[in-house]
C-alpha cells in the first residue's frame, strides 16, 4: 500500500511540472483603437517531450461563439470571413500563439478566447486555454509633434531636409502645414504629412506648425508647437550687368580732345568817381588782376607811367594816375566797395 501511495503522488507531481511549465500567459482586457491595429499576447515556454498540437482563437459576442482562427497539421486557416487577410500568429517563434488583429472595427470587440492543445510523447494531450476581453474604440487625433529628419533646425542656403508631423488616433488622420505662429496669421503650406525643401533658400526662415485631425468626435484639429526654422547664408548671386555695378572709383573719362570750360558771361567792372567819367570794361575771361581802364583828365598835366600785365594770355593795361588822382580813388574806395561780378 506505501508503494501504491508513493506512484501517485509521483505521478500528481509530475502532473504539476507539467501543468506549470504549459501554463499561457495572457492579460485580462485590451482597448484596440478604431482603424488602428492590435496584439493578444497568448504565450508560453516551451517544454522538451511536448509539441503543440492545435491552437485555436475563438470569439464570444452576442452568446455565440465563433473560430476565428486555427493552426494543425494541415497549416493556418482563418475561418471566420470578416477577419480574413485582417488576423495572424506569428510563425517558427515557439511559445508564441499572440493574435494580431489589423484593420480594427467596432464589431470586433468581445472577448477573444487562446486554445492551446500539447502532446506529450506518450500521446498524451495537454490543454490550456487564456481568454482577453477586446474593446474597440475611436480616439481623436492626439497633439501632433514634429520630427526633423536631420538633427537641429539651422541650415546653410542649398540645403535639403523635411518635417514630418506625426499624431496617434483613430485613422485616417490627416495634416496640414502652416507657415507662422500659432493662433496668428498663418500662411498653409501642405496638406501632407511631410513638409520637405530641396534647396533651402534664407526666405525660408520663419515659425512652422502643422495640424493633425480625423473623424472621431467633433473632428477638432490638434495643433503642434511651432519650430524656428534658419537659413543663413545667401544664394549664389548672377554677375551683374554691363553698367549695373556700382564701383568706388570714379568712371573713367574716354579718350578724345580735353574738356574746354563752359564759356562765362561777360565780367563787368565799374569805378566810381566825382569827376571822371565812368568807363566799362569787358573782357571775355576773368583774370586774376583787376584793371581798372580810366580816360585821363586832358587838363591833368602830370605824366601816367604805363606797365603792362600779362595773365592767361591776356593783355591788359593800366594806367598809373597822378597822386592827386590816387588820392580820389582812395576815398572813393572808403565809401563804396568794388565787387566782382
Amino acid at each position: 500500500m506505501g508503494a501504491a501511495v508513493r506512484t501517485v503522488v509521483f505521478a500528481m507531481a509530475l502532473s504539476t511540472c507539467n501543468g506549470s511549465l504549459l501554463d499561457l500567459s495572457g492579460v485580462h482586457q485590451v482597448k484596440g483603437t478604431w482603424m488602428g491595429s492590435t496584439t493578444l499576447p497568448c504565450t508560453y515556454v516551451p517544454s522538451e517531450g511536448f509539441t503543440e498540437q492545435t491552437l485555436r482563437w475563438s470569439v464570444e459576442r452576442d452568446d455565440s461563439t465563433a473560430t476565428v482562427f486555427r493552426r494543425d497539421d494541415s497549416g493556418d486557416h482563418v475561418l471566420l470571413s470578416r477577419f480574413r487577410d485582417r488576423v495572424s500568429v506569428p510563425k517558427h517563434s515557439p511559445g508564441n500563439a499572440s493574435l494580431l488583429i489589423e484593420n480594427l472595427e467596432i464589431p470586433d470587440s468581445g472577448h477573444y478566447t487562446c486554445q492551446v492543445v500539447w502532446r506529450s510523447k506518450n500521446n498524451s494531450l495537454i490543454t490550456k486555454e487564456v481568454t482577453t476581453m477586446v474593446k474597440i474604440v475611436k480616439v481623436a487625433a492626439t497633439k501632433p509633434v514634429v520630427r526633423a529628419s536631420q538633427p537641429g533646425l539651422t541650415f546653410l542656403a542649398g540645403a535639403s531636409t523635411s518635417l514630418t508631423c506625426v499624431a496617434s488616433g483613430s485613422p485616417p488622420i490627416s495634416y496640414r502645414w502652416f507657415r507662422g505662429a500659432p493662433g496668428g496669421t498663418a500662411l498653409l503650406l501642405s496638406s501632407q504629412a511631410e513638409l520637405a525643401w530641396d534647396s533651402l533658400q534664407p526666405s525660408d526662415t520663419g515659425e512652422y506648425y502643422c495640424e493633425a485631425e480625423n473623424r472621431v468626435g467633433a473632428g477638432a484639429a490638434q495643433r503642434s508647437d511651432a519650430v524656428e526654422l534658419t537659413v543663413r547664408g545667401s544664394p549664389a548671386t548672377q554677375r551683374p550687368s554691363p553698367g549695373s555695378g556700382r564701383s568706388s572709383s570714379p568712371p573713367a573719362t574716354p579718350p578724345g580732345p580735353a574738356a574746354q570750360p563752359a564759356p562765362t558771361e561777360p565780367v563787368y567792372e565799374v569805378a566810381f568817381h566825382s569827376t571822371a567819367d565812368v568807363t566799362r570794361v569787358e573782357t571775355d575771361v576773368e583774370v586774376p588782376a583787376k584793371c581798372l581802364l580810366m580816360e585821363t583828365n586832358s587838363k591833368t598835366k602830370a605824366s601816367n607811367d604805363t606797365f603792362t600785365m600779362r595773365d592767361n594770355g591776356h593783355n591788359s593795361i593800366c594806367t598809373k594816375k597822378n597822386p592827386e588822382y590816387e588820392n580820389l580813388v582812395t576815398a572813393m574806395e572808403s565809401e563804396y566797395e568794388i565787387e566782382r561780378i
